[in-house]
């Protein structure tokens, strides 16, 4: 499968177990969209489709996982002949030590109203928004999971510009790698649409932390 077949595999189990739960398709039961951090989130990573459950997910998939037998993406089965589930408890929020991930889907950092901002600005400052909206990024990550950050927040990154298609739409997208000291499970997604496979992180290592920006939050 490809990275961007991450919204079909959204769409064939939030169909499936439609009523199972709206976590597995974050719409409510009348038909809006929940705002909420997604706590299922649908990726394919080198070819491989995967889902990642964090908190109430994490307890959903497990319940639904041996019924998974195949997948049916834009009518094209996949038998499913192999199957691996992996459970980590993690800590969320600001710790003491620094860590280091590596975007493993594009990162669609950029809205509407900071796309302008960004390409009026040099290198540099282009470098500095990004770590500042990474930031962002965290808060709202540890603010979905019900975990308020009193510390502040260090990031450090690399980025270089890509396109990608996104409801038949070319945005401006980013790979890269950064270190924080902001601690996030693995796989799970920054920004938007995280739910769709975008802005999937993988840590890389645990290194001592070298402030190039402390942003105040």
């Amino acid at each position: 499968m490809r990275t961007r077949d991450g919204h079909k595999l959204r769409g064939y189990f939030g169909r499936l177990f439609q009523e199972r739960s709206e976590l597995l398709h974050n719409h409510m039961g009348n038909g809006e969209f929940r705002y909420a951090y997604p706590q299922v989130q649908y990726k394919v990573i080198g070819g491989t489709p995967m889902l990642v459950g964090i908190s109430e997910g994490a307890d959903l998939l497990g319940d639904l996982f041996l019924k998974i037998k195949e997948l049916d993406i834009g009518g094209q089965k996949y038998p499913v002949r192999q199957k691996n589930i992996e459970g980590k408890r993690i800590e969320v929020g600001v710790s003491e030590s620094s860590q280091t991930y590596r975007f493993q889907t594009l990162w669609m950092a950029l809205n509407q109203q900071n796309h302008e901002q960004y390409e009026q600005a040099d290198e540099l400052e282009r470098q500095h928004q990004l770590e500042r909206i990474l930031i962002g990024n965290c808060l709202s990550f540890c603010k979905g999971m019900d975990h308020f950050v009193e510390q502040q927040i260090q990031v450090k990154g690399t980025f270089s510009e890509k396109t990608t298609s996104f409801k038949n739409t070319r945005m401006l997208a980013f790979e890269g790698i950064f270190t924080t000291n902001c601690n996030s499970p693995i796989t799970s997604g920054w920004a938007k649409p995280v739910s769709r496979g975008f802005g999937t992180i993988k840590r890389v290592s645990d290194q001592t932390f070298q402030v190039s920006q402390t942003w105040k939050v």
